[in-house]
């Protein structure tokens, strides 16, 4: 008994030193539609993989499924973290076809898209829920952060006790506000940038290797 007592032992610590090593972390960028969460995400995957995530475009509801780089290594101040970035589509409570039309789109293929981009907010909360383990909320300056989306997601990320960091996104443009997304979400941490100008990035990188690191 008791050798077969020390082999179930030593299977034991093998079995947890495989499974106590550290997972590449899986952090998902959200926000509303046009918050510019993939200008963000190929920013970041240029900088550090030299490979773009996927396409931008000003029409809402470009990004329509989750789209994942793995093996991002930040470096900062001599240290690395390494993670996979999951860009998500843009979260909203309603997709109506009617504003593809305002892009000069033909009705069957605004319906598709509206479709599509249905789907897309259903992938994008699964993974909010079940893959992910930190986020990045970005938000447009210069709208008005406090929406029902807004508190709903926050939430959301609260309640799984995620780490978050908000990216008051947009801040080359007239209009934009960093105030006033940090007086309406003050319990987290708002970083300013301009993913599309590459303003501020040192910032972010510092706040990413601190948070998810």
């Amino acid at each position: 008994m008791g050798l077969l007592s020390g082999l179930k032992d030593s299977l034991q610590r093998v079995t947890d030193s495989l499974f106590s090593e550290d997972e590449q972390k899986r952090i998902g960028i959200y926000g509303p539609p046009n918050a510019g969460k993939t200008t963000l995400a190929n920013r970041i995957a240029r900088d550090w993989t030299g490979d773009a995530i996927g396409p931008e475009s000003h029409i809402p509801h470009e990004t329509r499924r989750a789209r994942r780089k793995e093996n991002v290594e930040i470096e900062r101040d001599g240290k690395s973290v390494s993670i996979d970035i999951v860009d998500t589509p843009g979260v909203t409570t309603k997709v109506n076809y009617e504003e593809f039309l305002d892009y000069e789109m033909e009705k069957d293929d605004a319906v598709r898209r509206s479709r599509e981009a249905t789907e897309g907010v259903a992938e994008a909360m699964h993974w909010l829920r079940e893959d992910v383990d930190g986020v990045i909320y970005v938000l447009d300056s210069t709208e008005d952060p406090f929406t029902q989306v807004n508190t709903m997601l926050i939430g959301i990320i609260e309640s799984r006790d995620l780490p978050v960091l908000i990216f008051a996104n947009k801040i080359d443009l007239e209009g934009s506000s960093t105030q006033r997304i940090r007086n309406a979400f003050p319990q987290h941490e708002t970083v300013p940038l301009s993913a599309l100008e590459g303003n501020n990035m040192d910032e972010v990188y510092d706040k990413i290797a601190e948070y998810f690191g």
